[in-house]
């Protein structure tokens, strides 16, 4: 058994906490009340700025061309495909791109982010990836499974997401991370394995906390 597969199959109690989350099954429905999502589309951007910082750092950590090559255009994708996404909402919603790039990140989003970021720096390729890992596979798989629900992909607004998520493109690049997770975490130590398997965890949970902070657009107190 893969690890990827091992921790799908312990963690997934965990794991379906995303999939079956008001915010993701309301947009699925289209019953997502649009300032939620509006909330969610300026806090995903603020992320992506930093989650496309750990593809970078992959091509610095990676130890052959292939990989560095793969990295660099998981790099590109995110930064001209997934945010011209987003940015093509902050535009309907009425929201400059200053606007969009000067807002405020959130409690849970910058925590979430500097995780990430912090396992990358200090740690390996392998730890790296596990970081990275649930957004992108979780999102491939919740983007597959809104679209199995009649009209998800040709709603007014969410539509566009269920298309991109549940894409074939995006279904590539979330199946070459995990090979390569799998390529990475092969024959390793159970105390490195029970390290990334931390990571992997961590970030799960942060995904659930994100769709809540969107689901509640949480910000800062003000007091």
């Amino acid at each position: 058994m893969s690890f990827s597969t091992y921790l799908h199959e312990k963690l997934q109690r965990v794991w379906r906490q995303n999939h079956t989350h008001p915010f993701v099954q309301e947009l699925g429905q289209g019953t997502l009340p649009i300032e939620k999502f509006r909330f969610y589309m300026v806090q995903d951007y603020l992320y992506l700025i930093d989650y496309a910082k750990l593809f970078a750092l992959g091509a610095v950590k990676a130890n052959d061309i292939g990989t560095m090559g793969k990295f660099a255009a998981l790099l590109n994708s995110t930064m001209n495909e997934e945010m011209s996404l987003h940015r093509d909402y902050a535009a309907r919603f009425g929201i400059s791109l200053e606007e969009l790039e000067q807002a405020e990140p959130s409690p849970i989003t910058l925590a979430y982010t500097h995780y990430m970021l912090n396992a990358a720096h200090n740690g390996s390729l392998a730890d790296l990836v596990a970081a990275l890992l649930p957004c992108m596979w979780s999102y491939w798989e919740i983007g597959v499974e809104l679209n199995q629900i009649p009209g998800a992909s040709e709603h007014e607004w969410y539509g566009e997401w269920v298309r991109m998520y549940s894409s074939e493109e995006f279904g590539d690049l979330a199946r070459w991370c995990l090979d390569l997770f799998d390529q990475l975490t092969e024959g390793k130590p159970q105390a490195e394995l029970d390290r990334l398997e931390t990571i992997f965890l961590n970030t799960t949970r942060y995904e659930t906390l994100f769709w809540d902070m969107a689901y509640n657009q949480e910000t800062w107190p003000t007091r």
